[in-house]
């Protein structure tokens, strides 16, 4: 006798579930081989590098010979016992100022511009995106060629106008500034693309009201623009202070891996690699590369915090 607590044959119920228990076991089944590839790939160039730039950190190592521990000799080397490591902290710290000041300001207004409706917009945005879609050494070759002090394009237009050669990557107080000038042409693109999207998501109305109320272009732009994309804005800044703090290969193409004139271009991507490669000590190196970790990750966290106040505000 069957009662009507126990379940049936015909009863759908029974008849679905246990089908989809097993679509789902092997839906997951599915999903963790498709995404053990990427997770491994995590591991071995991720994770693994970090981790092994942790241990070298606190091993005297010179790529060849054993490896002896040395807890924080390292660390305390480079900042009490390191004369060229105030110079990197302060031409990094110029760099990035030099830089990020400029890029957030010009991306801004591009990207206030194209944010309209123009003739031959679609025109000017490829020619502005193209730094994107270049090699960073092949744009640090070209322009290295343009910087030349006899022969450099810049140099001859400035002749048109009457002004002498400038000696851009031979003087130290040019050099830095070229360095700078490159740094704010590649990074202009990717910022004018974040904020150009966040822009395009402020809502229309907002401006139709301002614009009812007499509020001008400018005061729209103060007023409702920038604070309604602040959260992109703070992701602009953190990440082009993080790319010009790693920056590496321009620098090196551009000034050499000696730091430039009278080490005006000496930043830490060069005193990393300088320590590593030319003189041998791995472990400093690693040394330098996680105090440059510990800093941008600070700046990440802060960015991270600001953004959720933001999207808790609004």
């Amino acid at each position: 006798m069957i009662t009507a607590d126990e379940p049936t044959s015909a009863d759908p119920g029974t008849a679905v579930r246990p089908g989809r228990t097993a679509l789902a076991r092997r839906q997951a089944r599915a999903a963790r081989i498709f995404v053990a590839p990427n997770l491994l790939a995590v591991v071995v160039f991720l994770l693994f590098p970090l981790g092994m730039s942790l241990y070298l950190s606190v091993q005297r190592w010179d790529l060849f010979g054993p490896m002896r521990f040395i807890g924080m000799a390292n660390f305390a080397r480079m900042l009490t016992g390191d004369p060229l490591f105030p110079i990197a902290l302060r031409n990094t710290i110029v760099f990035t100022l030099g830089t990020v000041i400029p890029t957030v300001t010009i991306s801004l207004v591009v990207a206030q511009t194209l944010n309209r409706q123009l003739r031959f917009i679609g025109i000017f945005r490829t020619i502005l995106f193209l730094p994107l879609a270049v090699s960073s050494v092949v744009m640090a070759v070209v322009w290295r060629f343009v910087f030349d002090t006899n022969n450099g394009l810049l140099n001859i237009m400035l002749g048109w106008i009457g002004v002498d050669p400038i000696p851009w990557l031979v003087d130290p107080h040019w050099a830095m500034a070229a360095l700078c000038l490159v740094g704010v042409w590649k990074s202009i693109p990717f910022a004018t693309v974040v904020l150009l999207a966040a822009m395009q998501g402020v809502p229309s109305n907002l401006y139709e009201a301002a614009q009812l109320d007499g509020a001008g272009e400018l005061r729209q732009f103060f007023s409702i623009t920038l604070p309604m994309i602040r959260g992109a804005l703070s992701f602009v800044l953190v990440v082009s202070v993080i790319t010009t703090v790693q920056a590496f290969d321009q620098v090196f193409v551009l000034t050499g891996g000696h730091g430039g004139p009278e080490t005006s271009t000496y930043v830490f991507g060069i005193m990393i690699f300088q320590n590593a490669f030319a003189f041998g000590d791995v472990g400093y190196a690693s040394a330098i590369a996680w105090l440059i970790f510990l800093i941008l990750l600070a700046l990440t966290v802060v960015q991270l915090w600001f953004a959720r106040k933001n999207a808790m505000e609004e």
